[in-house]
């Protein structure tokens, strides 16, 4: 479980990017947000499952970021761009 929960995890993070990056996605869509929570989400439990703290930080944070992004753009808000 713990190989295939990283792979699809990593793959949920990655085709949100992939999507961002190509201009399908927007950074701020409940699409990019949901899948950047999903797949970070997953990681962070397949870290807790190794023991990979430094993994599980970067993981969790990741998903505190992505979660309160969602819950922003659920409520509403519009989340700021960064200046170019």
């Amino acid at each position: 479980m713990t190989q295939f929960g990283q792979i699809f995890g990593s793959l949920l993070v990655l085709s949100g990017f992939a999507l961002a990056q190509r201009g399908v996605l927007d950074h701020s869509s409940r699409t990019y947000l949901a899948l950047n929570l999903a797949g970070s989400a997953v990681l962070s439990a397949a870290a807790v499952l190794e023991h990979l703290w430094g993994f599980l930080l970067l993981e969790g944070v990741w998903a505190v970021v992505s979660a309160t992004g969602l819950v922003a753009v659920l409520r509403g808000r519009t989340l700021t761009k960064a200046p170019n």
